[in-house]
């Protein structure tokens, strides 16, 4: 679990909706953080993750019918939702969201932070609106990168959407650090989210590279961990290779080593590529990868044996082999 380094005291009274397989894991190493008498409220549309963590930290969790509940009650919000529809409704649906608790109390300062990976316009559109009945309010754009895993040892890195001057930054790093092993200022406003955007969409083209590397490189004849090893150790290094290598068995924690469940779920991955290259296109930048890289995430997508799972299992839907570790068990030679 990650340890904040910010001698910034941490609030008692936080609030946290979306627990996915993300945000499930975040909330948990928050939980572990808070100091004792604080609450946690929390809400999801599915009630298992909510009843999970509440049986978890009895003393800590509240359980909360709805996103304006957990606003009413806490002074520090942190949302990770799936796209930019669920944003805007929990934070902008005039009865039920976010919203309606500044409205009833305008002049209550609340910091809130969204940790979803959304469109810029998206972003932008809700910090106005917040602002429009609550000038008091303090939203932030802070997506993460690091996976599930990273979520899970509080390894992952948020992209705030700040100034690195911004007066905030010691109660927010104080909050995030308790998740995340970096918290890196990108400027001002949805400018976290089109880093997220920019990583993301690197990240997904190395992994169709890394894909076709390791699957080139195996029909050549070279051990799986080998040409890893090789790559780790020339100048195609990546993360990707390293920790999530998309060859079942090369890295054991890898998603891929485990069915390709858990992990960065592939439509997720199609989204963002898809984000990526509307933002791209938006500000007048040029990358050939984009499209090509964006049906392959989209047609792997609706392959029956690559939906739902993560995004490396876009080596499977490559053609790669993911049984090469049987092919060089002694006895499957001898009966070769």
């Amino acid at each position: 679990m990650a340890s904040s380094t910010s001698t910034e005291p941490l609030p008692k009274s936080v609030g946290f909706i979306g627990l996915g397989a993300m945000g499930k894991p975040m909330a948990v190493n928050l939980a572990k953080a808070l100091p004792r008498g604080s609450r946690l409220h929390v809400h999801d549309a599915v009630t298992a993750p909510v009843d999970e963590l509440w049986a978890s930290f009895p003393d800590i969790i509240v359980r909360c019918a709805g996103a304006r509940e957990v606003a009413e009650l806490s002074d520090v919000v942190m949302t990770m939702l799936p796209e930019g529809a669920q944003v805007r409704s929990v934070y902008l649906e005039p009865t039920t969201g976010i919203i309606a608790a500044l409205s009833s109390a305008p002049s209550h300062p609340k910091l809130l932070i969204d940790s979803s990976t959304i469109d810029t316009a998206s972003s932008l559109h809700v910090k106005q609106e917040l602002l429009t009945v609550s000038p008091t309010a303090c939203f932030y754009d802070a997506p993460v990168s690091g996976g599930v895993l990273g979520a899970v040892n509080g390894t992952i890195a948020f992209f705030l959407g700040c100034s690195p001057s911004d007066s905030n930054i010691p109660r927010l790093k104080a909050l995030l650090e308790t998740m995340g092993a970096k918290v890196i200022p990108c400027g001002g406003p949805a400018l976290g989210l089109a880093a997220k955007l920019s990583n993301n969409y690197l990240s997904g083209i190395i992994t169709i590279a890394c894909s076709e590397a390791m699957d080139m490189g195996m029909r050549a004849g070279i051990d799986a961990r080998v040409l890893a090893a090789v790559f780790a150790a020339g100048t195609a290094q990546n993360a990707i290779c390293d920790v999530f290598n998309p060859v079942p068995g090369v890295c054991p924690q890898a998603p891929s080593s485990n069915g390709y469940r858990g992990g960065f779920r592939l439509q997720l991955m199609r989204k963002d590529i898809g984000l990526a290259v509307d933002m791209a296109r938006r500000v007048g930048a040029r990358n050939v990868l984009g499209a090509s890289g964006l049906g392959v995430y989209a047609a792997a997508s609706e392959a029956a044996d690559c939906r739902d799972l993560d995004s490396r299992v876009v080596y499977r839907y490559l053609g790669g082999r993911e049984d090469w570790e049987e092919a060089e068990k002694p006895e499957a030679s001898e009966t070769r």
